[in-house]
Parts: C-alpha cells; structure tokens; sequence
C-alpha cells in the first residue's frame, strides 16, 4: 500500500466496501491519529439507508456537507487513537502514540465539517483521522482504548440527564434500551439518581440495563413502566391532584390577612412542585412520544433521545392535560465530552456492558446486519487491524 493510500469502509448507494483512499493530512490546529478502535452507532445503519432524508436535515440547520446516496462517505464518529503527527498552529500537548479520544468535527478555514457526516472529510472507519487539537483530551488512569471509544455515545446519553437537570430523589423512566438508553441509564447511576425504571421488549437489552445501574426493568409488552415505581409520590390523575390544591389553599388560608400568595411564589422559585418523574425516550420511531404523553404520569418532563428519521405526530392536548414538559436532545458539549471520558475512567460510569463484539474492516458489514438484532448486540467495535470479519 502507498504511504499516501490508507484502507477504510467506504459506503456509497448503500454498498459497504473496503478501499484504499487518500490518507488525511492535519492541516492547522489539527491532530492526525491512528484509530485505535470506533464503534459503529445507530445513526451509522441510519445513514446508510436514509442519506437523503438526514442530508435534508442538515440542510435545514445550514451544514451543507453532509452526504447524499450517491456519494462516497466513510462513516464513524466514535472512535479512539494514537498521536502520530501534528500540523501547524498547534500546541503538540501529547507526545506520539500517546492514547486520545475526539469530539467528531474539525474546521478549515472557518468552515465545520463533522467526521463521519462528510463529503470532504474521512470519519473513524479508516486507518487513520484528522481531529481538532481543541477538540482532542488524553484517555487517563491507564483506560483500554475499547472503553475509551464509547466516551463519545456515552456523552449523549450525559447531556441528555444534564439537560432533564432531575434530581437524585426523582423516578426516571427510561423507554427503550439500545446504546442511547443504556448511556442514559449509566449516566443517570453515576449522577446518583435512586430509582431508575428501565423498559425494553429484548431480554438481552433489559439484562444489560441492569448491568449499566437500572433499579427496575420490564417488559412493557407485560408491566406498564409507569406503574412499576417501588415507591410512587404524588398524585395519580387530575383530581387528585386539584385535591391538593383544595388542601393547600385551605390551610394558607386560615390565618386572616397572611400574604399567602408569597408561599407560590416561593414555591416558584424553588421550583417545588416541578420535580415529577423525568422520562427518557430513547427508542426514536413514530408513535412513541404521543404514546409516552397518553401514558406518562402528570407533571412530567420528556426527554426526546431517541433519533425518529420519520414524519410523526402527537396529540398536544395530551401534553397540556398533564402539563408535561417535552425537551429534545442531542450532541453533547465539550465539558460534557471530557467529563464523560473521566467518569468512565474513574469507574462511575459503567460503559463495558455495551461492547458485545469487534470486527475488522472485513466484517463492517455484518456487524451491520448483526445491529438490527437486539438480542445478538449492542455496540461493536472496529479494529482497524483485526482479521474478524463475523459478528
């Protein structure tokens, strides 16, 4: 192979194939690596099928690099590497072969370009990749680089318990347990939340959401997940809950002339009486969120995890009856990024149940057909140098 020639997992028209292609150089405040390992995410077996239809969705939010069908892309945006070579304006932090991990983007001249979501740039299924010096944190206290490279689905799942902001005496219910609801449920363990209800049809998915720190598990096809609460508070339907109104005001109200007003308001501030249950969905196919407002407790909050690449609906009213909030989530930030890596490396995150396989450039594509079996895996990971080509 030419020194200029790496191999990567090259899809186009839906065909995965093993190529050689232009190995990246670093250009300004870049990185070049080695890739250790990458995992291959949900959005990955997405991409393959429904270029067009997410190439539309960047569209909307102005990244006009993403791919469409008929170009050559190479996915991966999980990943972990080796330093080997730094290009100008950098600050060469770490010395060559020195293990790190990378937020998925780099930037020339101005203009972001996502790794893995690129016609201009190579993502993490190759030999090699450019990351963002910036963007780029050391892998600490000795960690494998297979656990490394799930700090970037982990980050998802901690930026959606970041941006729920439940607190640790709060009943999450998480619905659906593939990666993203298995790094929701991992996450919220190490935030210390005491009562995590976790709901999957797969046997194998529930086994490892109690692997990764879930309280209760069911099957919603025999248990209602919102009826599964070991210690269930508040109240139950509208009228019980206009009962409590009754109640406070009855109370408030006995002392003539006190200003009772400025206990709601207090009340407000504190955001008391704000703190229900916060549900995660994690399972991204139409129907399950106006499904969640019909079922869900009052006063709860819905965290949107889950990535539906479909037209859907649901009924507002539903929402407003309970007044519960509806939040969507995605990505992470850099401090969560970090933060994420170092939970993982510190042991409060339990990531290791989620790696259930590794192949080769060779066997991308059945680990492709292997995914949409949940009771065979979870995430598998890429060795660029590995000779497994069955997953």
């Amino acid at each position: 192979m030419s020194a200029e020639l790496m191999r990567a997992v090259v899809c186009q028209s839906g065909e995965l194939t093993v190529e050689e292609i232009p190995a990246p150089r670093p250009g300004p405040g870049q990185v070049l690596l080695n890739v250790v390992r990458a995992g291959i995410c949900g959005s990955d077996l997405h991409a393959r099928v429904h270029t067009d239809t997410l190439a539309d969705m960047a569209g909307i939010v102005g990244y006009a690099d993403a791919p469409r069908r008929a170009d050559a892309v190479v996915f991966g945006h999980e990943f972990c590497g080796e330093v080997v070579e730094y290009g100008p304006e950098t600050n060469r932090r770490w010395k060559p072969g020195s293990l790190v991990v990378a937020m998925p983007m780099i930037r020339n001249d101005r203009v972001p370009y996502i790794l893995g979501s690129s016609r201009q740039v190579n993502g993490a299924y190759a030999e090699q990749i450019v990351v963002q010096e910036s963007f780029t944190f050391e892998v600490p206290n000795g960690l494998a680089a297979e656990h490394a490279a799930l700090t970037e689905p982990m980050a998802v799942g901690w930026h959606a318990v970041r941006k729920s902001r439940i607190g640790t005496k709060q009943t999450a219910y998480v619905i659906g347990c593939g990666p993203v609801g298995l790094a929701v449920i991992a996450t919220l363990k190490a935030a210390g939340v005491r009562t995590i209800i976790a709901s999957d049809f797969s046997p194998t998915r529930r086994k490892l959401a109690v692997q990764c720190g879930a309280d209760v598990v069911v099957d919603p096809r025999e248990v209602d997940p919102f009826t599964s609460d070991p210690a269930p508070s508040g109240p139950d339907n509208v009228p019980a809950l206009l009962n409590v109104g009754f109640d406070a005001m009855e109370k408030l109200r006995r002392v003539p002339k006190a200003p009772w007003w400025l206990a709601f308001r207090a009340m407000h501030k504190l955001n008391v009486g704000g703190n229900g249950p916060v549900v995660f969905e994690c399972v991204g196919v139409p129907g399950i969120i106006d499904s969640l407002l019909a079922a869900a407790p009052l006063m709860s909050q819905l965290i949107v995890a889950g990535a539906c690449l479909e037209p859907d609906t649901f009924e507002p009213s539903r929402a407003i009856a309970k007044e519960i909030d509806i939040r969507f989530s995605t990505g992470y930030t850099p401090g969560e990024f970090r933060d994420t890596l170092h939970m993982i490396a510190d042991g409060m995150v339990e990531a290791s149940p989620l790696i259930t396989g590794t192949v080769g450039f060779h066997g991308v594509e059945s680990a492709f057909a292997a995914l949409g079996d949940p009771e065979r895996h979870a995430k598998i990971l890429i060795d660029p140098h590995s000779p497994v080509v069955d997953a």
